[in-house]
């Protein structure tokens, strides 16, 4: 018995693995002391302002010596008017109470002294609670997703609010702190025309075959009704059934607007956008703000950006756009992730080890079925002493106890070249032995990593700082099909997001939510 609870004790002390303590979240700082005015105060019962257990609404009450603040009526009527025109930002006026403070506001001359207490609460409470979803998001993209790695964004929100009320610069302090990126306000400008677009009562278009010019189709009709909502389609047209040049070339536009293949055929994916109503278009803008709102307010000098859905990479030095690439993304089943981090290096001729999902799902059923499979692709195993394998005596049963790294060269499954960042899922930019799928429409193709078209200019681009990287050096490089890594020396930053939606010149622009986030992030947001 005393053996026994012996050992009991030693398990207790070692454990089999220690879990790491949670970094305890820093207290909100002192807030500066608030500047009260000669208007109507009273004193705040501290038991009242404990119910809302929020340590920032006591730390700036104990900053007025817990007296009532709001007495001046403009400011007031500017926290109200922000909170009720919330809605133009994407989010609901009665999340902060809107309605419930305008009755207390109406009946301000007549309230007791525990009314208004209880109004200036309410009044504090709900205006931080918007600057802080204006900052950064309502909703915390951690707690959502298991493959969003951005950093986390500090608000001091009674520092900023207490500052603006003390210099009576609260009429700025909305779009002061919002996000100062191009997207940003392409979607704020987003939100503001669907606005203006009618109530949609157009009827869904059922699901037909292909359509082509000259065609005959009873389909059209609500077609061209969809075309003439969005404005893609102008001027008379009798809405007949007939696939005329005028709806061809509105169809090539309304295709363009939605990062379709802007060809005129009319097919499953076309059908799909058009059946977009307006509700759900704005609710998918509003899902996209609140994305934009997680991201950093402002970008670094340099940066890559990647916009998943629109498969797309922009290089941007000193706000320009200098180069711009098509990009392959990862399927819906192996998610390409969000990540926020800095490039490192470059590497020319890699190998590539065949990470476990990939050995998994594609590899170990392929070599069931012939051992010969991975000497095809010039993928070598080892063992866990580093000797060569051969597949002749490779155990099916126990796979996961080799390695399988495949040989560099221009069949490698990575290409010539791959970047490294730093990330949590051993995810990087590179090079692929596919290289005829840059040109295809839908591009969710790859195992989560981002394949580069043309990623030997993209290495040069970002290397070449001081003139030591002429073609001819990079050519030398590869025809060695020797692994060679550099140091990236300039510094940028890599921004792989997503958004489906935004504006340019007062058009509304949507991508297909491959990831299938939109619907379900708004139903979040409006829970």
């Amino acid at each position: 018995m005393k053996k026994l609870y012996f050992l009991l004790v030693i398990c207790i002390v070692v454990g089999c693995k220690k879990d790491t303590p949670k970094p305890v979240p820093a207290a909100p700082k002192k807030a500066p002391a608030i500047i009260l005015t000669d208007e109507r105060k009273v004193d705040i019962d501290t038991a009242i302002i404990g119910a809302y257990k929020s340590e920032t609404l006591k730390q700036f009450y104990i900053a007025s010596e817990n007296q009532t603040v709001w007495g001046n009526l403009q400011k007031r009527k500017y926290v109200l008017s922000q909170l009720e025109k919330s809605e133009e930002l994407g989010l609901n006026p009665e999340d902060y109470k809107a309605s419930q403070l305008k009755k207390f506001e109406t009946r301000i001359s007549s309230l007791s002294d525990k009314d208004l207490a209880t109004y200036d609460i309410l009044l504090t409470y709900n205006f931080e609670k918007y600057l802080n979803d204006l900052y950064r998001g309502k909703l915390d993209p951690k707690k959502l997703y298991d493959n969003w790695d951005l950093d986390e964004k500090a608000f001091d929100v009674n520092n900023v609010l207490i500052k603006a009320f003390n210099k009576n610069k609260l009429d700025s302090i909305v779009d002061n702190i919002q996000p100062k990126t191009q997207t940003y306000k392409q979607l704020l400008k987003a939100l503001e025309l669907i606005n203006t677009f009618p109530d949609d009562e157009i009827k869904t278009i059922e699901s037909v075959e292909k359509i082509v010019l000259n065609d005959t189709n009873s389909a059209l009709i609500n077609i061209k009704k969809r075309l003439r909502y969005w404005n893609d389609l102008t001027g008379r047209d009798s809405l007949t059934k007939i696939y005329d040049s005028k709806t061809f070339e509105a169809i090539k536009k309304f295709q363009e607007r939605h990062g379709l293949a802007a060809d005129g055929v009319i097919g499953v994916g076309t059908i799909k956008a058009l059946n977009y109503s307006k509700e759900k278009r704005k609710e998918q803008i509003i899902a996209n703000l609140e994305r934009w709102r997680w991201y950093p307010n402002e970008f670094a000098e340099n940066y890559f950006i990647i916009n998943i859905p629109d498969y797309s990479l922009n290089v941007v030095e000193n706000q320009d756009t200098t180069l711009v690439r098509n990009v392959v993304v990862g399927t819906s089943k192996r998610r390409t992730p969000i990540i926020t981090s800095v490039l490192k290096t470059v590497v020319f001729n890699p190998t590539w080890t065949v990470p476990p999902t990939i050995l998994k799902e594609d590899v170990v059923p392929a070599m069931k079925r012939n051992r010969n499979y991975l000497s095809k692709k010039n993928i070598t195993i080892y063992d866990s002493s580093g000797n060569v394998v051969d597949p002749v005596n490779w155990n099916e049963n126990k796979p996961n106890n080799y390695r399988y790294v495949q040989s560099p060269g221009y069949s490698n499954s990575l290409g010539l070249m791959k970047i490294l960042f730093p990330n949590h899922h051993s995810v990087y930019l590179h090079d692929t032995n596919h290289r005829n799928i840059f040109g295809r429409n839908n591009r969710s193709m790859s195992s989560g990593c981002v394949r580069v078209e043309n990623p030997l200019e993209l290495a040069q681009h970002i290397l070449d700082v001081d003139g030591n990287w002429p073609q001819d050096r990079i050519d030398t490089i590869i025809a060695s099909k020797k692994t060679m890594s550099f140091k990236i020396t300039k510094k940028y930053a890599l921004y792989q997001w997503y958004w489906t939606a935004w504006s340019k010149k007062n058009q509304l622009l949507f991508r297909a939510d491959i990831y299938n986030l939109d619907s379900d992030l708004y139903a979040k947001l409006r829970n």
